[in-house]
């Protein structure tokens, strides 16, 4: 990891350091192997000599990154016994999880919003139309 290029991100409620190229394991992604995956939530970024942070997130700052695999974490065994009235239980749990790998990092090129709509030609002969 390049200590001048990082962002620390917050994907499936865990908060993750993103350095470019690098792979990162987060809790399990419901996406298909080889998807996209834009995380938009960024808490804080550095890059080079530029130090951004959030409140509590940046705005127009987006990190893509890749779905390389899903996997599984090791076996948790949990074993429940009473001393003497023949109560056992054996349990076991593995967690998924999925490794991404960042693929462009840096700030999103800002989107134009279509939501405003175009300004009205005022004519300057009718000063009761400005209102």
């Amino acid at each position: 990891m390049n200590p001048k290029n990082y962002a620390i991100a917050e994907i499936a409620s865990d908060q993750v350091i993103l350095a470019p190229g690098a792979k990162v394991a987060v809790p399990k992604l419901d996406l298909e192997v080889g998807s996209k995956y834009i995380a938009d939530k960024i808490l804080f970024m550095h890059l080079g000599e530029e130090i951004k942070v959030g409140t509590p997130y940046l705005t127009d700052t987006s990190i893509e990154t890749t779905v390389l695999e899903h996997k599984r974490l090791p076996k948790v065994t949990v074993f429940k016994k009473k001393r003497r009235k023949g109560f056992k239980v054996k349990k076991g749990h593995r967690q998924p999880y999925t490794i991404l790998q960042v693929a462009q990092f840096g700030l999103a090129t800002p989107v134009p919003s279509e939501a405003q709509p175009p300004q009205a030609a005022v004519n300057p002969s009718n000063p009761a139309q400005e209102a």
